[in-house]
């Protein structure tokens, strides 16, 4: 039912951005699909096809269409999209924030907002215009990356910030660490390193450990990753009353609703987070 396709950044951007997804779904119109949106990264993403719309803080289904950033998630968001639908997106490092906005990633947690809220219009206009007209998901990509390339000039920053860099590896890598054992190994105190955090990822250190942890339990048990009895051993959780509270802090399900629940586009994010492990 679902088609994804990912594409690497050209050199230039690859301190910047993760990688460019393409996802779309020959759905019939009377379809819909309620799923949710969880990762790591905050996403710009292009809704070419589908009539879309997200559950809101006070519970309200709100429409969205056009380009949009998609701010650090700190749970998953309530996505439903009725009939076929595509996208085009790609993902911002938390290193590289400070480099494409001017304000911090903090801001935006848990929140989508237009493109042009964030980038000046004649930069996010003709994402917003051209994007769903070109051709190929090649055409896509190269009219991103000319965005991201003018944006990126008009900021100044042109660096990423590598404190943050350093703690999303680590983070990636062992999602089981202390926040003062990667802050004592950063070279800076929990304080300086949650202030780092804040601006880059839109979350505290804790919250972005907690949330990889989840993550790489939540693939590990869809099947998508095969940790070992020791790295099984150390994301499991205190008791089944841990467990049952921390998925329902991040999914609002139980985890047996959480393995029974159809949801396309979740499971697929989990496996482009799990192969990207072995990317730059």
């Amino acid at each position: 039912m679902l088609s994804s396709r990912n594409y690497a950044p050209t050199s230039r951007l690859l301190p910047f951005v993760r990688r460019f997804y393409v996802f779309d779904a020959d759905l019939p119109d009377n379809f819909e699909l309620e799923d949710m949106l969880f990762s790591d990264n905050a996403f710009l993403r292009v809704l070419l096809e589908g009539d879309w719309a997200y559950l809101d803080p006070d519970g309200n289904w709100t429409s969205i269409s056009g380009a949009l950033v998609f701010g650090a998630n700190s749970r998953a968001v309530q996505i439903r999209v009725k009939g076929a639908f595509s996208v085009a997106s790609f993902a911002i490092r938390p290193s590289a924030w400070p480099a494409l906005f001017a304000t911090p990633a903090a801001d935006f947690a848990d929140r989508i907002v237009p493109l042009n809220t964030l980038w000046d219009d004649d930069i996010a206009a003709p994402v917003e215009a051209d994007v769903p007209k070109a051709a190929t998901d090649s055409e896509m990509v190269a009219l991103m990356t000319r965005a991201i390339e003018e944006q990126l000039t008009r900021v100044g920053v042109n660096q990423i910030d590598p404190i943050v860099a350093a703690f999303e590896a680590i983070a990636r890598n062992d999602s089981t660490a202390r926040v003062e054992e990667a802050a004592m190994l950063l070279g800076l105190s929990s304080r300086q390193l949650e202030r780092r955090c804040l601006a880059g990822f839109g979350l505290s250190p804790k919250a972005v450990l907690q949330r990889c942890r989840f993550l790489d339990m939540a693939s590990a048990m869809r099947g998508l990753s095969n940790p070992d009895e020791t790295q099984l051993a150390a994301l499991r959780y205190f008791d089944q009353s841990h467990l049952n509270r921390e998925f329902r802090r991040y999914t609002n399900m139980t985890p047996g609703a959480f393995q029974r629940a159809v949801t396309p586009l979740f499971t697929a994010s989990l496996k482009l987070r799990v192969d990207g492990k072995t990317l730059a």
